[in-house]
């Protein structure tokens, strides 16, 4: 059997749901943290059979279910408060919970607080929503309702009406009612990147306007100079897209979940009241369209940074190959110049050896006639005549040789 089949089948049952009937309290907990801070976190609470390896984790707390699960950027703690009171409303979170979560309150990004309670003598009004919105789910089995504003104790508030779920179904819709939340916050954690980041691309694209002009009437003299600003603007752009790539990508992952979990809620209209998903779509689409364009922008802006400096190299890289081609036509003028004084001066070599080559067979001629050798100016010539030929021919062969060498 491969070692990693059973952790990957295993997969399928990694974040099981909390299954509990109501009515109930839910209460739900979202931490912006690392694995090591959540394993700090975990150790710290709950000590006693912890896996550290495990993705989630159902225990007990002040003998109610609590679970703990970790993600990429963020753990959750999820706790239910089951009660034999069918009408109940907002609480305070546990004091057993609030006293362990102390500490996290700085990098809290998500907190809630579901009721959960059934049909009979229920009043809307008793629960302060101001605008409500409202969606059958679940094929019309359960009521939700929230109007997405934060208590004064920073709880985001729904209420959860049971008509015909079991603890396995409410437990499931339950869940995705809180990863709809929590993963819509985590998405919109870029909003504020964006927000610091359009400034700047302002700027960027005033001085990409600015260096496109210049590219226009540069000369060869300020090339290198407009080739260090390019690079210098590039090399920002690179360094803004490295900084916000993780962020803007996490975002459309966080935004694809969002609308993943609002289809599984299968909504219906309650009355005249707008539907729970229709209202984060119209309020939250926008933010992530919003980072998807700067996105975008920050992405062409980059392209046309490269294509600029890409046109300035290529500009002076044909400028330096005509300036190579005038001097390779510089070099071949002067090596014909030179080919053609040396042709002269092996003219003048051959005349001059030809001139010395005589004047010692003159001598030698005189010499013999001193010496009373009997030889007749004709007879010396006709000697003479070839063995000059033979030598400045010899001469000559010598000279092509080592020219061909």
């Amino acid at each position: 059997m491969h070692p990693l089949r059973k952790n990957l089948h295993n997969e399928l049952h990694a974040r099981p749901s909390l299954y509990f009937d109501e009515p109930a309290h839910v209460f739900h907990l979202a931490f912006l943290g690392s694995d090591q801070e959540c394993n700090t976190f975990l150790l710290r609470c709950f000590p006693d059979n912890l896996d550290l390896n495990a993705t989630q984790g159902i225990t007990q707390l002040d003998g109610h279910a609590l679970k703990w699960e970790r993600h990429a950027e963020f753990f959750t703690l999820t706790m239910v408060v089951t009660s034999s009171r069918g009408d109940l409303t907002w609480t305070t979170l546990p004091e057993a919970l609030a006293q362990k979560v102390e500490v996290l309150l700085p990098v809290l990004i998500n907190s809630m607080q579901i009721v959960v309670r059934g049909e009979i003598d229920l009043e809307l009004s008793r629960y302060g929503f101001k605008d409500p919105c409202g969606s059958c789910v679940g094929g019309g089995d359960a009521v939700v309702w929230s109007d997405f504003r934060l208590s004064k104790d920073g709880n985001n508030h729904m209420l959860f009406i049971n008509r015909h779920l079991n603890a396995y179904r409410q437990g499931r819709m339950i869940r995705r009612l809180l990863e709809i939340e929590t993963y819509r916050m985590m998405a919109s954690l870029s909003l504020t990147t964006v927000k610091t980041l359009s400034p700047q691309l302002d700027i960027y694209e005033k001085t990409l306007v600015t260096l496109s002009e210049r590219n226009a009437v540069v000369d060869g003299d300020n090339a290198k100079a407009l080739l260090a600003d390019i690079s210098n603007l590039s090399a920002q752009v690179v360094s803004s897209s490295a900084k916000t790539r993780h962020r803007f990508s996490a975002t459309q992952a966080y935004a694809q979940l969002v609308s993943e979990r609002l289809s599984e809620l299968r909504e219906s209209h309650v009355g005249d009241c707008q539907r729970l998903g229709v209202f984060i779509e119209r309020r939250f689409k926008p933010t992530v369209r919003y980072c998807s364009a700067t996105e975008q922008r920050l992405e062409h802006l980059a392209k046309s940074v490269a294509n600029l400096g890409d046109l300035l190299q290529a500009r002076v890289q044909v400028e330096m190959e005509e300036q190579n081609s005038e001097i390779l036509k510089n070099l071949n003028a002067r090596a014909d110049a030179q080919i053609k004084i040396q042709h002269a001066v092996e003219g003048l070599s051959i005349i001059a050896i030809t001139y010395y080559l005589l004047s010692l067979l003159k001598l030698g001629y005189s010499g013999l006639h001193l010496l009373g050798v009997p030889l007749s100016q004709r007879e010396a010539l006709v000697v003479a005549t070839p063995l000059a030929i033979a030598i400045l021919t010899l001469i000559v062969l010598r000279i092509k040789k080592v020219k061909e060498h």
